[in-house]
């Protein structure tokens, strides 16, 4: 990794190079290099945390001005709990996944990686086709506070032989050059070209960075909502992100009740500013009495605040005691399309009409969820497989979850190691993004001197196509 404060041009051309060299660098070289920055991180321990402390003070006299949100300033503490461990134990994770790029073969005189083979075809006699997985390319990483972001990134990218261009937020500069520092003097002992990972210094370079279409790939913001429409509205570069965590709970009423108590303490309360916190709570009208009450009382006596439909804050009030029944407020319709960040939650009954059938009001939750989400993560409570089901493959996100939190939608907890994002693109790449992610194909095709001219017509070869096993 190298600290640059080289022109955007430069930048991205050195990325370019160096892309093409991590492209086809062997696996075993690409996991030493992750070895390397977990030890050197690891070592570097005190002056990381150091350097975050001296952010997180200037970013606390920024909130208290307001001129930082209370959401940036969490997503800056690299010191809460479990958060440094979490960041270092991904990239071991990603180290020891399956190599997404294939096996090393010898190519004249030197190793390389060929890319694995998912698709082979007979096309003809002495003609092949086949399908091998490959990097995107360069990566542009543009991201505000998380300075956790530099270690999942530079794994991740070297790991699927990309390059990657990182620009932070002036809110945790102490902690980007600090982790950078550490994870630069890792890599100058391996075999990763130093321009492979550029964490980039100089200020009002993203605009610039966004027009260099020819080297840069894909861009991946991380951010607030004002940070990823600017970047979508200002490039020609693919965008890979999501611009709100709207998130949905909806519950029917044969959900089990203890169970969407720690649910939906989790989804609300576990971390109120990730983008996959819930912010809206569907419940079933005959699940106002049997359920809600005790839901509505353990999030209000860890200091949640409630926006209640009238449908909602009329059950409360009969069944709560006067205390926390005089804190529930009353929602505004522009509720149901806020992610709050923050311990609050809007409520909002699901009413079916009378004599309907029972899926009418599955399909009026739904209808709601797939008109206000942002399409990130959504999820149903409810002891019926088949409601579940039904669910799942109506709901139109990325991620459709069945008696589990939202917070549950996370690339560590999916088994990816880590993620530069979650999409929630319909192109490439959904939900929690990887390894696979941050892969593409193309198409090799080894022949013996045929022409497109020998086949068609009635005397011309005829295709084969027949598909073959891959080894």
């Amino acid at each position: 990794m190298s600290l640059t404060d080289s022109s955007p041009a430069q930048i991205a051309k050195a990325a370019s190079v160096a892309s093409r060299n991590l492209a086809i660098l062997p696996s075993a070289d690409r996991n030493d290099a992750l070895s390397a920055i977990h030890q050197s991180l690891l070592q570097a321990k005190g002056s990381i945390l150091d350097a975050n402390t001296r952010d997180l003070s200037l970013a606390s006299k920024a909130a208290e001005d307001g001129k930082l949100s209370q959401s940036v300033l969490k997503r800056l503490d690299l010191g809460r709990p479990g958060k440094w461990e979490d960041m270092l134990q991904g990239i071991l994770d990603v180290r020891d996944l399956e190599d997404p790029l294939g096996s090393t073969e010898v190519l004249y005189h030197s190793k390389a990686e060929l890319g694995k083979v998912t698709l082979k075809t007979l096309l003809d006699d002495g003609l092949t086709l086949e399908r091998i997985t490959c990097p995107i390319g360069v990566l542009l990483i543009i991201f505000e506070a998380r300075p956790e972001v530099i270690a999942n990134i530079a794994a991740l990218a070297i790991k699927s032989g990309n390059a990657a261009i990182l620009k932070g937020g002036k809110e945790s500069t102490a902690s980007f050059h600090a982790i950078s520092s550490a994870i630069s003097s890792a890599l100058i002992t391996t075999a990763v070209p130093n321009a492979a990972i550029q964490l980039v210094t100089t200020r009002d370079v993203i605009g610039s960075l966004l027009e260099c279409d020819n080297q840069i790939d894909l861009v991946i913001p991380r951010g607030s909502n004002e940070l990823v429409r600017y970047v979508k509205a200002s490039t020609r570069i693919p965008v890979l992100g999501h611009a709100d965590g709207l998130c949905h709970i909806y519950i029917h009423p044969d959900a089990e009740p203890g169970s969407c108590v720690r649910i939906l303490l989790d989804s609300k309360l576990g971390y109120p500013a990730a983008c996959n916190s819930v912010e809206t709570l569907l419940i079933h009208q005959e699940a106002l009495k049997t359920h809600l009450p005790t839901i509505a009382s353990k999030l209000l006596e860890k200091g949640c605040s409630l926006r209640c439909d009238s449908a909602s804050k009329d059950s409360l009030l009969s069944s709560l005691p006067a205390d926390k029944s005089a804190l529930l407020q009353d929602a505004v319709e522009e509720d149901y399309d806020t992610e709050f960040l923050s311990p609050i939650l809007a409520i909002k009954t699901v009413v079916a009409p009378d004599n309907a059938p029972d899926d009418i009001a599955l399909s009026l939750a739904v209808a709601h969820i797939n008109a206000h989400s942002s399409h990130h993560t959504d999820a149903i409570l409810t002891s019926s497989g088949s409601v579940a089901r039904q669910f799942q493959a109506s709901v139109d996100s990325a991620c459709v979850f069945w008696n589990t939190s939202t917070r549950m939608a996370d690339g560590m907890r999916f088994g990816f190691g880590t993620e530069v994002g979650i999409s929630t693109n319909k192109i490439h790449a959904r939900g929690p993004v990887g390894l696979e992610g941050l892969c593409i194909y193309k198409y090799a095709v080894s022949g013996s001197g045929q022409v497109a001219a020998d086949y068609g017509g009635s005397t011309g070869r005829k295709w084969r196509h027949e598909r073959l096993g891959i080894d």
